[in-house]
């Protein structure tokens, strides 16, 4: 080919769809880029949690463009040849000072090659017909790459790009030249500072997560660069953390607010405090609740971060203050503001009998935070002996605060991974099995009794309880169990307490029982069907009760095993009378029986735990047999969900555990999936369904009797209107107005005409 020669389809398509084939530009490269905004690492890494995202331009964000290819007119060639075309391999010298080396097809670079243009910015991948397709590489000539999928020249589908000067690396998806799709982006050789999520036209917009360098973290929604939507952003430094709507990079909307507090010297117990309502432009505005670490609540308006209108507030003791509020002070006492931390706020007027109280607690031996409720117990007591009896039970307290402590963090724990500081609250589910674990539903009171001791509504077993709160719930029921043996009226309160602690909880607190907890992975693995059982429970309990506040009995849970079919030849009435006696020995002593107990959630859920590792047995068997490939997606299931189970247990016990044990624990885990999903549950849905069609055909039956009573009593109805009409009718002489057509007043005209004849 001569010198000179003009390469067959020689103009080609711009590697950018910004640049046109028109303007004339020179084959030289480009720095020029569409912008991102800046990566909000100065900003929002270390900023206060009202700060707003920078939209400045920054070279984090930049991703070099790639130059065009034309008029590329080959000034000579080294290589391959088919007659006077290029075919094969060989080198091609452009004018310019370009070069492409590689793959030639038919006068055309096709095939795996390199363009290095005048610049030194280099091309290695493949082409088609003159155009780079497929995979490639781009070296810039500051060192910056980009490797990945190519489509005409440009970045387009899944690719990495590397920037040399600011060490920003970008890993995912491109669409015609720009960030578009999933993908990650680091901002910093350390890789402490990075987005995965959503991209659109180099922007972060649709859903990611974003770390700070500081270890700041949000994670949500994005729109143009910014936080936008629902979002949820945590503040290391400030031990903050925000979970709501945002606007623009700041918090407006309806959120959670949380404060993170320090735990108190010798505590380990949770403090915080939290916010839940409206924000404007980052600031509490409008209606909302603040919960205080202190136990305080205030709940109503608010204006610009303060309480400002109509509101409500809970003190620490239980008092209720509810009226106007202005600039966070109540406008009766304008001098008190309530709800600083770690005050103590007594109720504000001095007339109140509430002063009292109030100034107790403020000097109670446990601390402001531990104030207790146990007023229901104190006014059995007279009202003269009250003062002395709350001082002598704190004093009882404060005797075994240290162990009282260890309780609730070693209870609240339970099922949860482990934690620096091992800091959750406590459930009223592992409260239950804290009592039980101490036997204290063994002194002639079930464990549903214990519930509705403590407190008089029904809540959730989910629920959390305060350390003060769990406190005050061992003190009621240590009276209620122990009072008839205390002989002196003094101060019964410390000594039922006492006595409780000594013979019940001391010895037997920490060594957990049943099926629920004794091993962390049965309490990951349960808490899959916790709720959906809880809820089957509430609808047992108000079915089977006729008030509303009873439970459901130890009776009624073996027939509804029978209801549901469970029974077979290992799982037994026996057997399940063994499984409820294990904690509840009342129940069936093996002899005798008891079935007319309550049984608590706990007793329900622990009770249906035991009977999946029997029934299970039965289960896998069959299952084993079988060549469904259902029965392989729940084996799969299984090992992963095995495998993420492992990986969240202490390394310890996992250097422990034998693989006997591990293979014992994975055993039951496939027991009581298949015990629940494949068995219980779908049981039990076709109960209900069964149950509603029943109700549905006796409604309707009553319906059809009830229209057929009705149509019944119409027909006589009528049948006694026509009666009633024929009386009447033969009952009333004719009208002089209505022609006479019976035959014996015919007779008589016509005998009347003829005698007039004869006359």
């Amino acid at each position: 080919m001569a010198k000179g020669h003009r390469m067959k389809n020689s103009i080609l398509s711009t590697p950018e769809p910004s640049l046109s084939k028109a303007s004339g530009q020179s084959p030289t490269s480009s720095l020029a880029s569409g912008y991102v905004t800046k990566p909000d690492n100065g900003q929002d890494s270390t900023s206060a949690p009202r700060t707003k995202d920078p939209r400045a331009i920054n070279e984090h964000d930049q991703c070099r463009k790639v130059p065009i290819l034309h008029h590329i007119i080959v000034e000579r060639y080294e290589g391959d040849k088919c007659g006077e075309m290029f075919h094969g391999e060989g080198v091609a010298y452009f004018q310019g000072g370009h070069i492409y080396k590689g793959s030639f097809s038919h006068g055309l670079m096709h095939g795996s090659g390199e363009y290095i243009w005048s610049d030194g910015l280099k091309y290695q991948g493949d082409f088609k017909l003159n155009v780079p397709m497929g995979k490639g590489t781009y070296t810039w000539l500051d060192g910056s790459t980009y490797e990945g999928e190519v489509h005409r020249g440009v970045r387009h589908g899944v690719g990495v790009y590397k920037c040399f000067k600011t060490t920003t690396v970008y890993r995912g998806q491109w669409y015609l030249g720009k960030r578009q799709g999933q993908g990650v982006m680091y901002y910093n050789r350390e890789s402490t500072s990075w987005y995965k999520g959503d991209w659109v036209n180099n922007r972060r917009e649709g859903w990611g997560k974003r770390c700070y360098p500081s270890g700041n973290v949000y994670e949500g929604q994005w729109r143009n660069n910014v936080r936008h939507g629902e979002g949820t952003m945590r503040w290391v430094q400030f031990d903050q953390q925000y979970g709501g709507q945002w606007v623009d990079g700041i918090q407006n909307g309806r959120g959670t607010h949380t404060w993170f507090c320090k735990r108190g010297p010798c505590s380990q117990y949770p403090r915080m405090n939290e916010y839940t309502g409206e924000f404007v432009q980052g600031m509490r505005h409008g209606q909302g609740k603040f919960s205080y670490a202190s136990g305080a609540v205030y709940s109503g308006e608010w204006k610009h971060d303060k309480k400002h209108g109509q509101g409500r507030y809970t003190f620490e003791n239980g008092r209720v203050y509810e009226g106007e509020f202005n600039k966070d002070c109540m406008a009766e006492f304008p001098a008190f503001t309530p709800g600083l931390s770690g005050i103590t706020t007594p109720f504000p007027d001095e007339n109140d009998s509430s002063k009292t109280s109030s100034q107790s607690s403020t000097n109670s031996p446990l601390g402001s935070d531990m104030v207790l409720n146990i007023q229901t117990l104190l006014e059995r007591v007279p009202e003269a002996h009250r003062d002395q009896e709350l001082k002598q039970v704190e004093f009882a307290v404060l005797r075994h605060i240290g162990l009282l402590r260890e309780i609730y963090s070693f209870y609240s724990s339970l099922g949860h991974e482990l934690s620096p500081d091992k800091i959750f609250p406590l459930t009223h589910l592992q409260f239950s099995r804290f009592l039980m674990d101490c036997k204290v539903h063994q002194h002639g009171v079930t464990q549903a009794q214990i519930d509705c001791l403590i407190t008089d509504q029904v809540h959730s077993p989910f629920t959390a309880i305060l350390p003060r709160e769990c406190i005050s719930y061992i003190i009621i029921v240590a009276y209620h169990i122990c009072h008839k043996d205390i002989e002196s009226s003094n101060n019964i309160l410390a000594a039922c307490l006492s006595k409780l602690m000594r013979q019940n909880i001391i010895p037997n607190a920490m060594n957990v029982k049943g099926s629920l907890f004794c091993h962390p992975v049965h309490a990951s693995v349960a808490c899959h069907y916790s709720d959906r059982c809880w809820e089957i429970y509430q609808a047992l309990c108000k079915a089977n009760s006729i008030q509303p506040d009873q439970t459901l009995t130890a009776r009624q849970f073996v027939w509804l095993l029978k209801d549901l079919c469970l029974y077979d030849s290992e799982l037994t009435v026996s057997k399940v009378l063994e499984i409820l006696s294990v904690d509840s020995p009342a129940i069936h002593d093996g002899i005798y029986s008891n079935l007319d107990l309550e049984m608590s959630f706990l007793e329900f859920f622990e009770a249906l735990l035991g009977c999946a590792e029997v029934k299970g047995q039965i289960i896998q068997t069959d299952v084993q047999s079988q060549t469904d490939t259902s029965h392989w997606d729940d084996t799969a299931l299984n090992i992963t969900e095995w495998s993420s189970l492992r990986s969240t247990l202490p390394e310890e016990m996992e250097q422990r555990q034998s693989p006997v044990l591990a293979f014992k624990e994975k055993d039951w885990m496939q027991k009581t999936q298949q015990f629940f999903v494949q068995i219980f549950f779908p049981a039990y849905e076709h109960s209900v369904k069964l149950e509603e069609r029943l109700r549905l055909t006796e409604k309707n039956t009553t319906a059809f009797a009830d229209a057929d009573k009705a149509r019944e009593l119409e027909a006589e109805e009528r049948q006694d209107e026509d009666r009633e009409r024929e009386v009447l009718n033969t009952a009333r002489p004719p009208s002089p107005m209505t022609p006479v057509t019976s035959t014996t007043s015919v007779i008589s005209k016509q005998s009347l005409i003829s005698g007039d004849k004869k006359k």
